[in-house]
């Protein structure tokens, strides 16, 4: 087996092959932290990060770099209209996506390079470009001449009579041609501004990019990200820059786009300046951080999405399923394990399959269902132990390449109540006269005092218990288990693959 991706450039799905063995430099288009970002950015970063850990599972060695663009003309505008400065702002953004995105599990990269960390770099290639002849200075301004680029326009396959008519840009006369952009932008009033040698002043927006991909990861890449709103023209003019400044192409091997996340079916994508979006930390007050990786990575990675509060719970009701099968056995035996762990490999095989099939991760994510819905049924009906972890092992492998912790989200529980439940319990279980279970419940520990203890085990044990109780035919007992979790407000509910819980 091996990898293949689609890349925007050919329109075609291609062997993945680094130039340099395995090594991977990787470049994703960052947030412009003029204001928070929204669960359609959480999307892109997502998607990436699955790439990113796939590309790692699979023995490449990554070197992932993401930008921060910290100085741009909404920045500027945002902070003088709110009183601050343009750092102030941007440190503000910044530390909120970190946290945001940490929360939502997604890896940090390897370098979050500023726009005005790399001004010399910035600069060194506005130069280069002028003394190559494909750019040129207008009133402290140095603007990109397009058709000094035979290549203009080979991401989106568009003419420059085509772009012209399709794009929105401001007409300005002292431009040679309308599609010309900015390199440098002349300093006005109350901006941040860098001398140079075309006078005071600041860089435009797409030659960051190039600028930090060529000091932190070099002149030619294999993977550039980002979602496909970015395509045209931020994309297609790291390119002309990017190649016309070194003389080496491709500037970047594979171009990978994502998919845009709609607040409804007929809206294309969620924008801060329209106001129709869904905040990070909204979304993480709501949701576990685990339902809304799985809703977006349920999707094709190159597939719209439309947001939705009923697909992030059908999500987390599948997490529960997982959840169920790293529970340990509930019922012992001497065979049945050779089945379980052919099921468990043949599942691992076909995670791959569909992940080498450029990150097909709804297709991967159905394989892992497959798999823990088999553990499910092994642990219920009994199987040794030795194979029920080796299957669990494998599931917590493949469950990590898409960066889900399977752990459980929800309000509070009161470690103190969860052992009283015990003491109910007990009494129950001596009045029945069940010493057996009573024994059972005393290994389970759940008579010692909780102390610093984790909830969630103590529910998992619970649990456990409840599955013995109702393997024997002792239904009253385990409803009173089950109604006394219920009083601390943990929901339990049975299905076809065991017992799951939740909170609330």
């Amino acid at each position: 087996m091996f990898l293949r991706v689609y890349n925007t450039l050919s329109r075609e799905k291609e062997e993945f092959v680094p130039r340099e063995g395995d090594k991977v430099r990787m470049y994703v288009c960052g947030p412009n932290v003029y204001g928070p970002c929204h669960v359609g950015h959480a999307m892109s970063y997502l998607v990436f990060d699955v790439i990113r850990r796939y590309l790692e599972y699979r023995g490449y060695q990554v070197t992932h770099v993401q930008n921060f663009t910290d100085i741009e003309d909404r920045i500027i505008e945002t902070a003088n209209s709110l009183g601050v400065t343009v750092q102030e702002l941007a440190e503000k953004y910044m530390a909120r996506f970190l946290r945001e995105m940490d929360a939502l599990h997604v890896q940090r990269a390897h370098h979050y390079p500023r726009a005005t960390e790399v001004i010399p770099k910035i600069q060194e290639m506005v130069q280069g470009l002028i003394d190559k002849g494909h750019a040129y200075q207008v009133d402290g301004d140095v603007y990109f001449h397009i058709t000094s680029d035979p290549d203009y326009g080979k991401l989106t396959r568009q003419s420059i009579e085509a772009m012209r008519a399709g794009a929105r840009v401001r007409v300005d006369e002292r431009k040679e041609h309308e599609l010309d952009f900015a390199l440098w932008k002349a300093a006005k009033p109350g901006e941040p501004s860098w001398d140079s040698p075309w006078g005071k002043g600041r860089p435009g927006w797409h030659i960051e990019c190039s600028a930090m991909v060529l000091q932190y990861l070099g002149d030619q890449i294999e993977i550039h990200g980002g979602g496909e709103d970015v395509i045209f023209p931020h994309h297609e003019d790291e390119i002309a820059q990017s190649e016309c400044y070194t003389g080496k192409v491709p500037f970047v091997k594979y171009w990978l786009h994502n998919g845009l996340l709609r607040p409804t079916e007929d809206q294309e994508k969620m924008t801060r300046h329209l106001g129709n979006f869904i905040s990070c930390e909204e979304a993480l007050e709501r949701y576990n951080p685990d339902a809304i990786r799985l809703f977006i990575l349920s999707s094709h990675y190159r597939s719209p999405i439309t947001w939705s509060e009923e697909g992030i719970l059908a999500s987390d009701r599948g997490l529960e399923r997982l959840r169920a099968a790293l529970r340990p056995a509930s019922v012992d035996a001497d065979t049945g394990g050779d089945e379980l762990m052919a099921v468990a490999e043949q599942a691992r095989e076909e995670f791959i399959e569909a992940m080498d099939d450029d990150f097909n991760t709804a297709r991967a994510i159905a394989h892992l269902f497959d798999l823990g819905r088999a553990i499910n049924q092994a642990r219920d009906v009994g199987v040794p132990a030795e194979a029920l972890t080796s299957a669990q092992e494998i599931l917590r492998e493949v469950t990590d390449v898409l960066g889900l912790t399977l752990e459980h989200f929800g309000g509070h529980v009161d470690l103190e109540k969860l052992r009283e439940v015990a003491v109910v319990i007990r009494n129950d279980l001596v009045a029945a006269g069940k010493s057996g279970l009573l024994e059972q419940l005393e290994s389970r520990r759940l008579l010692e005092s909780l102390g610093d203890s984790d909830a969630e085990g103590w529910i998992e044990s619970y649990l456990g218990l409840r599955s013995e109780l109702r393997a024997t035919g002792e239904y009253e007992l385990a409803d009173k288990i089950r109604a006394e979790l219920a009083g601390l407000g943990i929901t339990v509910e049975d299905g076809a693959e065991g017992s799951t819980w939740r909170v609330g």
